[in-house]
């Protein structure tokens, strides 16, 4: 029987949902907090880097793609890639546009957001990691190469 939503990780998706209205209510309800005259060339380099991961995970998971965080029967671990450059592209994606929003609006409570919305992804990849490493054995030696979220730092 193919797992439901909730033992695919579906609470984990409607919280990421939640945190990433939040960080855009906030965002447009709470603008110019410090002024937006640098700001917006941070979250302009912000969003292209957004892109890139996005893209870039996509690409790589192509048909496997899926919002929930438990890997689905017939998946295959990917490696290649931007997955070769942090284990999770697609959160690091989110997290950049999130903190791209914040930045081109000048929003402190976005900001604030952004960083609840970072703890979250991170929580959300610690447990997908040990789905992960049940169904892959090979999961741990990757773990040990690539870094979580931040290339090169974390």
């Amino acid at each position: 029987m193919k797992p439901g939503f909730l033992e695919r990780g579906g609470l984990w998706v409607l919280g990421q949902g939640l945190l990433m209205t939040a960080v855009a209510v906030a965002a447009w309800a709470c603008p110019d907090q410090w002024g937006r005259g640098w700001s917006s060339t941070v979250a302009a380099i912000l969003f292209v880097g957004s892109a890139v991961f996005g893209i870039g995970g996509v690409v790589a998971l192509g048909r496997h793609l899926t919002p929930f965080p438990r890997p689905g029967e017939g998946g295959k671990l990917v490696i290649h890639g931007i997955y070769g450059v942090v284990r999770h592209p697609l959160y690091t994606s989110v997290l950049l546009a999130a903190l791209g929003v914040s930045m081109a609006q000048a929003s402190g409570p976005a900001l604030g957001l952004t960083a609840v919305l970072g703890l979250f992804f991170n929580a959300k990849a610690i447990r997908e990691e040990r789905w992960l490493r049940e169904r892959y054995p090979e999961y741990e030696d990757y773990a040990r190469r690539v870094r979580r979220l931040i290339p090169g730092v974390y």
